[in-house]
């Protein structure tokens, strides 16, 4: 998903105020002896946690059954009877009880979107498996049309063409209920197809006879006429068009620090301590944080003036703190869209007539040079890269760029990285890559799965392929494209079923202790930082979760619904049940 709709300040007077593939390790079976880093001053810790099934996703020490904190961060990890005789008169004991603990979930890509959250019209559900009918859309759309100056856009989010209870697409005519006077728009939640009314296309200047652009169509209908889906970069003459309604700064300021609040809330809601923020508002990040209502750590991905500046600047990923640092670049996109079958795939789309093969929205050439460019800079690479082809074209860049300037441990992160195959998955290797694929689909998009088949599936979001060639691939939800909970996702990694029963490419099908792994260990060094954070471990920042029950142990089809009992970043209560 590309998100340009937000306005961005300078990013230089925001950032002046501001062991192989640890998946693959063996099951978790050893209790361990303690390891301590020692609180300073021979002060007892802040708080110990006894009684728990903790898992560490510390090869060296994977189970133990307790540990303390001190200052943020673990201090001794080990035995209820160790970590109990540390504790003071003034440490704070949480007893598990025998509920489970993990390290804190890491989301490696996200459009953390709190402010569409709070104030736009969601025609589908941000969360959860959710059916909605062509008719609640419309009414819903209706509703803010009303309220709407004629001319102004009307907006709706989060719609999902297979989730809708009619069984088909929203069209030109469905939204030309909406209004004659306004432009409206309905966003599929992937952020790569849009669907207009008339009066938008009007106000565009496209009719059915506009030829297709580069990268995108306009898509038609049995007649030959509009049909009111749009894909990638066709849309772009719409956003030249209508007005929106308009903020004064403070509301502006206002609007920015609300949605962080929002969605920091509810990221620490699901478990998941650090979050990869693709671009947004940084300066309400930081005010945000200044209040104290903060609740994950962020991994800013800058694109546009931010990333132009911070290159003149001189400033490399990794500048910043343990609360927001500057990571790699946000998804630099190359192709379409796996959930909208928008994707460049080498061969067509099945039982798609005229052949269709999905969109590259870049040339080798200008591929080439933003990523040479990126990458002399000091700064992670990032690419948005789906289907087969962006990927060898992302892959054939950052080749090159390697060669002219060698930089070891460069780890070139592949959003998404969805259709795979030997050769491509050697090459990542080659180049220590990192793959953020796609975590909450096989359980959420089962019913998208069944337009590529069960032959395109087993090379699909291949976390099993990728753990055996010892590369750490990590989580990455893409929300708002894909539901962002953690849970969810570890379960459709280790089952491949999705809501409706059905199983898709079962051969990449991974263990739980796996899954947690891709959603914590490997999400820290996905960002250069598995010495901080990841795993739970004498001196690393205490980030971790509390569940009610083992995911280990549970009904595979149940781990989604084991209740997060306790959030915790630094040491500090974020969540609790």
């Amino acid at each position: 998903m590309t998100d340009r709709r937000h306005d961005r300040r300078q990013f230089i007077n925001a950032a002046g105020a501001s062991i192989a593939a640890f998946a693959g390790a063996p099951e978790l079976t050893a209790l361990v002896q303690a390891e301590q880093a020692a609180p300073a001053s021979g002060t007892s810790p802040d708080v110990v946690v006894i009684n728990a099934k903790v898992y560490t996703m510390d090869p060296r020490a994977p189970r133990a059954e307790a540990f303390a904190v001190s200052g943020g961060r673990f201090v001794a990890v080990g035995s209820t009877s160790d970590i109990r005789n540390l504790a003071g008169k003034n440490t704070q004991t949480f007893d598990a009880k025998g509920m489970t603990v993990v390290p804190g979930f890491i989301d490696c890509h996200n459009h953390a979107g709190g402010e569409v959250l709070l104030n736009e019209v969601l025609v589908g559900n941000p969360f959860e498996v959710e059916f909605v009918s062509i008719r609640s859309i419309i009414g819903k759309l209706r509703e803010r049309a009303q309220k709407t100056p004629a001319g102004q856009w009307v907006e709706g989010y989060f719609f999902d063409d297979t989730k809708v209870s009619d069984k088909r697409l929203i069209n030109i005519h469905d939204l030309d209920e909406v209004s004659s006077e306004h432009p409206v728009i309905v966003r599929h939640r992937g952020g790569h197809t849009y669907f207009y009314n008339s009066k938008a296309f009007q106000m565009a200047g496209i009719t059915k006879d506009t030829p297709n652009p580069m990268g995108g169509t306009y898509d038609k209908d049995a007649s030959g006429n509009l049909s009111g889906r749009v894909t990638d970069l066709a849309s772009a003459p719409f956003n030249k068009v209508g007005t929106r309604r308009t903020y004064t700064p403070a509301e502006m300021e206002t609007r920015a620090r609300d949605g962080v609040a929002h969605i920091s809330k509810q990221f620490a809601r699901y478990g998941l301590t650090s979050v990869h923020h693709e671009g947004g508002n940084l300066p309400a990040m930081q005010d945000v944080r200044a209040r104290g209502e903060l609740k994950h750590r962020i991994s800013y991905e800058v694109q546009g003036r931010s990333l132009d500046a911070m290159i003149t600047a001189g400033m490399q990923s990794g500048f910043g703190d343990e609360w927001i640092k500057f990571g790699a670049t946000s998804e630099h996109t190359v192709d379409g869209s796996f959930s909208e079958r928008t994707m460049a795939l080498s061969y067509p789309y099945p039982n798609v007539t005229p052949p269709y093969k999905g969109n590259v929205t870049e040339t080798q050439e200008t591929l080439n040079a933003w990523v040479e460019r990126v990458h002399r800079a000091g700064i992670q690479v990032n690419c948005h890269a789906n289907g087969d082809v962006a990927i060898d074209m992302y892959l054939t860049a950052m080749e090159r760029a390697l060669k002219l300037v060698p930089r070891a441990n460069a780890r070139p992160k592949i959003t998404h990285c969805t259709m795979l195959n030997p050769s491509l998955i050697a090459r990542m290797k080659a180049m220590g890559a990192v793959p953020a694929l796609f975590t909450t689909y096989a359980y959420y998009n089962p019913d998208k799965f069944v337009y590529y088949g069960e032959e395109f599936m087993k090379n699909a979001m291949a976390f099993r392929s990728l753990i055996d060639a010892g590369i750490y691939a990590c989580a990455g939800s893409d929300f708002s494209p894909g539901p962002f909970a953690p849970l969810m996702g570890i379960q459709g990694m280790v089952t491949r079923r999705g809501w409706d029963g059905k199983t898709w490419g079962a051969n990449q099908k991974i263990s739980v202790s796996e899954a947690i792994a891709v959603n914590t260990y490997n999400g820290a060094w996905a960002s250069g930082e598995e010495a901080l954070k990841g795993s739970i471990a004498a001196g690393k920042l205490a980030d971790y979760v509390v569940l009610a029950d083992d995911p280990h142990t549970v009904d595979v089809e149940k781990i989604k619904d084991v209740q997060i009992v306790r959030t915790v970043v630094g040491g500090t209560i974020s969540h609790q049940a």
